[in-house]
């Protein structure tokens, strides 16, 4: 049904759905390699999006890319495992820099898809250890940092917005450090790229806090016992406890802290905009941008919007398909932005969000982030937005015939 409806209601996202089908498929072809056919094997189940992306990357950098995140996703199921005691997590999170080079090293920990990387992780181990010894002490540090930074927040909690940034910069910042210390050594990149510790940090941060703001249900909800990372600073404002922002009679409180949560994450955009300038090779600048566009996509639609507490907010497969096809250069990732920062300076703007009381603040955030992007264009904003709207209004007879052709396709085929 999700197809039909696509082709129904948005003919244009059909071909990229196609597209993205088929990237999806050739992602699944593995190497030979027994143990590297795994680390692939294991990217494709534990993020299938992640296995799309970095198709997008160089030769060079993608067998390092693909250990990195798995390497990372390991510790990180470590920590997120509740059932493990915290005075066994703390050493194995602390010393896990030094066990990845040990082939020996597994784990009984995790669920789903995780159970079968933890167990059989001395298969990653030895990828990781035939990989150039510039990109294993890569690896190396930023694992060792990640999980100093992880035995820190098992013992605290999120509660201040400087907390929020700095555990934030520990389980998502040093992946964006680790990858531009990855394209440095590739020799893809400037060598600059490997001081680049602030903007990189920043690229992290602003998809972390996406996926914080839209998985408040999933992550409240989380058994044995949930895992928040709202900061009381902010939700301490608008509730007593967070889980009373599931409760409908506290919508308009919940929807509020929503909102400045929202804001908050704004702030990393035009930080996010200066590094992906700075990407020299074309393929590491779409492996960059896609995850970025999708990060601002998905806070336009969490913006003011009650179903983040009630179900799951995200953007449509087609949109994203079509993004991951359009994002070239950087005059789409401008584009894009500007879309989706108009698209929240608009809802700041409506009755809905009329006694919110960071909706001047929401305002100035996306207004910066499109007088940005529209400077970058030699364009101004105005202009950008009567453009768009103007692509709107044109596409819109072309809808019927695509769909009309559809289904002419369908039925030729249906009858062969």
């Amino acid at each position: 049904m999700g197809i039909v409806r696509t082709i129904i209601e948005q003919p244009e996202e059909f071909p990229p759905l196609v597209q993205m089908a088929w990237a999806a498929h050739k992602a699944k072809r593995l190497p030979k390699e027994p143990n590297l056919a795994f680390c692939y094997d294991m990217l494709n189940r534990v993020s299938r999006s992640f296995a799309i992306v970095i198709q997008q990357l160089p030769i060079e950098l993608r067998d390092p890319v693909c250990i990195f995140y798995l390497v990372l996703r390991a510790l990180d199921t470590v920590e997120d495992d509740m059932a493990i005691p915290a005075p066994d997590k703390l050493p194995t999170l602390i010393s896990f820099h030094e066990k990845i080079f040990d082939r020996h090293f597994k784990s009984q920990c995790g669920y789903g898809a995780y159970v079968r990387l933890m167990n059989q992780y001395p298969r990653v181990t030895d990828v990781f250890v035939r990989l150039d010894p510039k990109y294993q002490k890569v690896i190396a540090d930023i694992t060792r940092r990640m999980g100093a930074g992880m035995a820190k927040y098992i013992q605290q909690d999120v509660e201040t917005i400087a907390d929020y940034d700095e555990y934030c910069h520990f389980v998502a910042g040093l992946v964006g450090v680790g990858l531009s210390q990855l394209f440095a050594q590739s020799g893809l990149e400037a060598a600059a790229f490997a001081d680049m510790e602030a903007l990189s940090n920043y690229m992290g941060l602003f998809l972390q806090k996406t996926n914080i703001i839209r998985d408040f249900l999933e992550d409240i909800e989380e058994e044995p016992a949930p895992r928040m990372f709202w900061p009381k600073e902010i939700w301490g404002l608008y509730g007593e406890a967070l889980a009373d922002f599931k409760d409908p009679s506290n919508a308009s409180q919940a929807v509020q802290c929503l909102n400045h949560m929202v804001t908050d994450a704004l702030r990393h955009a035009p930080e996010c905009l200066r590094y992906m300038e700075q990407v020299q090779d074309p393929q590491n600048f779409r492996f960059c941008a896609i995850p970025q566009v999708m990060a601002v996509g998905t806070l336009a639609l969490c913006y003011n919007n009650p179903k983040v507490f009630t179900g799951v907010v995200k953007m449509r497969r087609g949109q994203v398909a079509s993004f991951m096809l359009q994002v070239q250069t950087m005059k789409e990732v401008y584009q894009i932005f500007h879309q989706f920062a108009t698209t929240i300076a608009t809802k700041s703007q409506s009755a809905a969000a009329a006694r919110d009381p960071n909706a001047d603040k929401t305002l100035a955030a996306s207004q910066n982030l499109q007088e940005l992007c529209a400077k970058a264009l030699g364009r101004t904003s105005a202009e950008l937005i009567k453009s768009w709207q103007g692509q709107r209004l044109l596409a819109g007879p072309w809808k019927f015939v695509l769909v009309a052709v559809l289904v002419l396709l369908a039925a030729y085929l249906l009858r062969q």
